[in-house]
């Protein structure tokens, strides 16, 4: 799942990162790759704590949502990618069905589309977005 990011300088030198879609998921860091490598860590700590307290791993917002909030001004905005199957636990092998049409589609969608690594990844995403409106 893409995530936005936003990067704010502070002062002259520091960095300070947002994930406004996991409240309380900041960093910084000296340099712009620190600050964007201590995110990565900021994340996973945050999701792996949603988990383990038994939340819901919250949807990522479209970016244009988020750009003309007032507490992003100034920001400098960025897509992080976040495998989520890391924090789900054990994978279950199924064997579905689906319509000849349809696995065209999607194998077509996968390959055209660097976001989905394969079939599977296409359909958790496809599954996660549908049981995070369907609340």
């Amino acid at each position: 799942m893409l995530y936005p990011v936003v990067i704010h300088q502070e002062g002259n030198s520091a960095y300070g990162v947002t994930v406004p879609d996991l409240p309380g998921c900041f960093s910084a860091g000296d340099t712009l790759e620190e600050a964007i490598g201590n995110v990565n860590e900021a994340i996973d700590l945050q999701l792996e704590t949603l988990v383990e307290d038994g939340e819901d791993i919250p949807q990522a917002s479209q970016l244009e949502e988020l750009t003309h909030q007032e507490e992003y001004s100034g920001g400098v905005w960025f897509m992080i990618e976040v495998d989520l199957t890391r924090y789900m636990g054990q994978i279950d092998r199924l064997n579905i069905t689906l319509p000849h049409l349809l696995v065209t589609k999607i194998d077509k969608t996968v390959s055209e589309n660097k976001l989905f690594k394969n079939r599977s990844h296409f359909l958790v995403e496809a599954a996660l977005r549908l049981l995070s409106t369907a609340r």
